[in-house]
Order: C-alpha cells, then structure tokens, then sequence
C-alpha cells in the first residue's frame, strides 16, 4: 500500500496543541494518607491481570503494564508542572493511533483546559493493528483514523494530522525527517511531546515497539538541528518556511521521567478517549491505564499523574510569526 500524500503540502493542518511553562517546582513528599489513598489500587494489581488478547486487534491488553514504567519505582523526585497564565503552542507526535491516549492524553485534556493550542500528528496509518487472517487493511487504517480523531474530540484537539506511513516498518530517514521539519516550521511549537527513542527494553516482558523509537529519533532530529538550521532541507525555504527554535522537548513512554502532571481532574476524559479506539482495545485496557496513572499519582503525592523527561533549550528571541493549522 503506496502511504497518502502529506496533508501538510496540501496545506491542510489536522492537528493542535499546546504548552505550558518553563518553571518547575520540586512538590512535597507524598504524605502516609495520600500514599494509602494512591496504593489503594495495589502495586500487586498492577501486574495480575493475565496477558488475553483483544477480540479485533490481536494485541496484548495490558501492553505497557510494567513496574519500570511507574514512578515508584524511581529513587529520585518528580518535578510538578505548574500552570502557565500564557497560551503556548504544542506539538504531539506519536507514531500510532491511540499512543497519545495511552501515554498522555490527561496532560493533553489539561492543557486545553487552561487554554493552550494543541496539534496531533500521527505518523503511521496504524493497519498494524490487527492480526486477523484475511482482516481488510486499508479499511482498518480508514477505522484508525476515525477513531483517533473521535478520540481527539473527546479531549477538545480540533485538528489532527495523519503523515500515513505504513505501519509497523517505520524508520528515521531523510524523508521522515523532512516532513516532520516541515511541520515543526509550520505550527512553530514552543514545545514537543514525543516517544523517548532510548526505550528498547522495559522490564523483563516488554521490547518497545520499533516504531516508536522510530518516531521519536525523527522528532528529535527534526527539531534540533533540522528545524533551527537554515541550509538543511533549503527547499522548505522555497516553501516559505523559516526556521523555528522549540524551548521545550518532553519524552513520554520513557524510563527516566523527571516531570509529572497532575492529571487528577481529566482522568475520566482521558479514559473516554482511550476506549474511543474501539478496534484495538477494551474496557480492560482504561482500567489498569487508570491504575497505571494512579501509581504515577504516587509519587507525585497527587490521586492521578503522568510523567515526562523533560529537556529545555535555554532562552531565544520568540518567533514574530505564529504557526499554521
């Protein structure tokens, strides 16, 4: 299957978000009653359910559950994200549908909330996703793209940006590279969430999929040096596309988290979105992403949170153009 034609050289934007502040503050040991409260939902729940097999996918319920994953298991403290009065642009890059509602969809429902702009870009078509004999591909890629767009309207996002490459063979080439630029300088984000690409192993039951390293490596090297860097890619030039400095790079599914969120009031909308993706997962997938979050709350001393590596890039002159849908 030939991968779609970029949206973006159509110039039509289907994504959006938006960031947050540069200033962090170290929050307070979690107290015994907040502990008690946040392990109510037992760290030895966390790994019992049986690994079962989703009816339409094929895939593995409970694919990221793992004890790495979560903060407490971490000896050094989270940092807690204060709020920012500003709105800021940010950009989500992921390389299936449905990774941004597993990993980060209750910071995403936060950030709209306090009235920041939010862009999607989904890198694969995700036909992937099921391991059916006979099962019609194209169709599943036209489903998975429906379905992350209801799932981004649960959450608010009013665009959402789908690149098309075929899923489950991604790799960080040129090609990849220069669309991605090409979108950085487009939207012109003060911040990028992505997929830390140093995640191979997780524990002793989970090897991080290729294609998310994939995404991740490209988004990184997209933003520094490609998307900064006037002589790499001239023709984007051609294209009107001056380059744009990122502040800010936050690393989800990442087993060096040094930032949480506190996502305690979206939890319920990001569990909405997650089940949107009805032909990859189940019930039981919102339940043990709810205790998931509920172990990240742990060590952010507060009831639900989720965690980032975050990187920033020091102070520069703001952009005196604003980014495109």
């Amino acid at each position: 299957q030939q991968r779609q034609s970029s949206d973006i050289r159509r110039g039509t934007f289907n994504a959006i978000w938006v960031a947050y502040p540069t200033t962090e503050h170290l929050i307070p040991a979690p107290t015994a009653h907040s502990l008690k409260q946040s392990t109510a939902w037992g760290s030895e729940q966390l790994h019992s359910p049986p690994r079962t097999r989703h009816p339409r996918s094929g895939r593995s319920v409970n694919r990221y559950q793992n004890r790495e994953f979560h903060p407490s298991g971490y000896s050094y403290p989270l940092m807690m994200q204060q709020n920012v009065q500003d709105p800021i642009t940010i950009l989500v890059i992921a390389a299936h549908p449905d990774d941004i509602e597993f990993g980060v969809a209750g910071s995403v429902a936060r950030w709209i909330a306090e009235g920041h702009r939010v862009v999607y870009c989904l890198i694969t078509d995700g036909a992937a996703g099921s391991n059916e004999p006979g099962a019609d591909l194209v169709l599943l890629a036209t489903t998975r793209r429906a379905e992350q767009q209801a799932a981004a309207g649960v959450l608010g996002v009013s665009a959402v940006h789908f690149l098309g490459y075929p899923d489950g063979v991604l790799q960080p080439d040129l090609q990849l590279r220069r669309e991605l630029t090409r979108l950085i300088r487009t939207v012109r984000p003060q911040r990028l969430v992505c997929q830390d690409p140093s995640t191979l192993f997780v524990g002793s039951s989970y090897i991080n999929h290729p294609d998310h390293r994939a995404a991740g490596e490209a988004a990184i090297y997209a933003l520094f040096p490609s998307a900064e860097t006037r002589p790499i890619f001239p023709e984007l030039l051609d294209e009107g596309l001056e380059p744009h400095r990122v502040r800010e790079l936050y690393l989800t599914l990442t087993l060096h988290p040094d930032t949480s969120i506190d996502i305690t009031p979206f939890i319920e909308q990001k569990i909405a979105a997650l089940l949107c993706h009805r032909s990859q997962v189940s019930e039981q997938d919102g339940e043990w992403v709810r205790q998931w979050d509920a172990e990240y709350g742990v060590k952010a001393g507060t009831p639900f949170a989720e965690g980032f590596r975050v990187l920033h890039f020091g102070e520069h002159e703001p952009s005196t153009e604003s980014g495109s849908v």
